[in-house]
């Protein structure tokens, strides 16, 4: 629906389309007044259609960076538009502020240019990760995988001192426990030669020397028996302690795998690492954010770079005769108010002057009544019937 705006004399009449009213309020252009200017009605729609384009792009870009944050479509949508609000706010209230009469026009350029470069290299990063995103994805898994190496070795120096006694501990008991069996399997194997007369003295059956080495082998075999009670239950502690420590590594592995992820800083290191890998990234990424910045400078640019029309005159006339009016009305108010102060005081003086004449002879009769009052009482002295009668009688000054 258009609107259609007259000037005050009736000498032109122009409709205003909703598009273009949106876009001269992108502009901070003020409608009334731009409505009468031919020119430079198309002049501020092309600013507003930068300010539009710098908010549609920021807004795009900061929901696809929440998106990378959050998987909740709604918070990263309201938080995109938020900042994108927060954008287009900052660039209306820099352009209102560059007209041809503002003196100081390079401040806001300054102001606009350090902000442009703030946002757009850190907006650049985003919109590096979605055009790249699946080779910063293959980027992200090589560099968890490292993460991981480096956890494991990290792992490794913390547990394989205590594994590393355990096992040496582990290896001594177990060569204690072989040696000695070593032994008894040994004088076994003597004492069944001597019997057999495989061996020994080739005497078959149990003779002195038979009788000597199975009492031998008996009394190694009790050793070993009573060698095993006391190092095989230590040899099944230490088995259950390495146990409990691989389980420990193991659960240390998994949360760590489990904290790996591919979320906006991991990818941003991984754009790191292809960046400087790439010499061709490089490049891009350089081309990338000098347009990101000059997005975010189009409004200003082109505030700047348009040149000034009759819009910006009617604005200063329109403002010094407001400033002109506002000076008049604030005058005519000071003198009414003035002009009722002193009618108010003469008309007070009037009526207190009235007030005390038409008092005058009721004071005085209250005056002989209470001296007369004060004659016919002997008890009450002369200094206190002045001081009461000061107090009930006498005015007191105004603060």
């Amino acid at each position: 629906m258009s609107k259609r705006i007259s000037s005050l004399a009736q000498r032109e009449q122009y409709v205003v389309t909703r598009w273009e009213a949106f876009l001269w309020w992108l502009s901070t252009a003020e409608r009334e007044l731009l409505v009468q200017c031919v020119v430079d009605r198309n002049r501020y729609k092309i600013i507003g259609m930068t300010v539009l384009a710098t908010w549609s792009f920021a807004t795009l870009a900061w929901t696809y960076f929440w998106s990378t944050i959050t998987a909740n479509p709604v918070s990263y949508i309201l938080l995109g538009l938020f900042m994108g609000f927060i954008i287009l706010t900052i660039d209306r209230a820099l352009i209102k502020g560059m007209n041809k009469f503002n003196k100081n026009k390079i401040a806001p350029l300054l102001l606009r240019s350090v902000l442009a470069i703030t946002l757009g290299t850190f907006m650049a990063q985003p919109a590096i990760l979605f055009m790249f995103d699946k080779e910063i994805k293959l980027q992200a898994s090589i560099d968890n995988e490292s993460r991981k190496r480096l956890q494991q070795l990290e792992i490794d120096s913390l547990f394989n001192p205590q594994k590393k006694a355990l096992d040496v501990e582990k290896t001594g008991l177990q060569n204690q426990l072989t040696r000695k069996y070593d032994e008894v399997s040994n004088a076994r194997q003597q004492f069944l030669a001597e019997i057999d007369g495989t061996g020994g003295t080739g005497k078959i059956g149990i003779q002195h020397i038979a009788r000597a080495k199975k009492l031998e082998y008996e009394k190694l075999d009790s050793e070993y028996n009573q060698l095993s009670g006391s190092i095989l239950p230590r040899i099944s502690s230490i088995d259950s302690t390495l146990a409990v420590v691989n389980e420990k590594v193991k659960t240390e592995n998994a949360l760590f795998a489990g904290l790996l992820n591919n979320g906006f800083l991991t990818r941003i290191e991984a754009l790191n690492n292809l960046v400087r890998k790439s010499p061709a990234l490089q490049w891009r990424y350089l081309l990338i954010v000098i347009i990101l910045m000059l997005i975010e400078l189009m409004p200003v640019l082109a505030k700047t770079l348009l040149p000034a029309g009759t819009y910006d005159e009617k604005v200063k006339l329109t403002e010094d005769m407001e400033k002109e009016i506002a000076e008049s009305n604030q005058l005519k108010e000071k003198q009414l108010k003035e002009l009722y102060n002193r009618l108010a005081q003469e008309n007070d003086i009037t009526f207190i002057e009235e007030f005390f004449a038409s008092s005058k002879v009721e004071r005085n009769e209250r005056l002989r009544s209470q001296l007369a009052k004060w004659r016919e009482g002997d008890e009450e002295s002369f200094d206190g019937f002045w001081e009461k009668f000061k107090t009930d009688m006498l005015t007191k000054q105004e603060n």
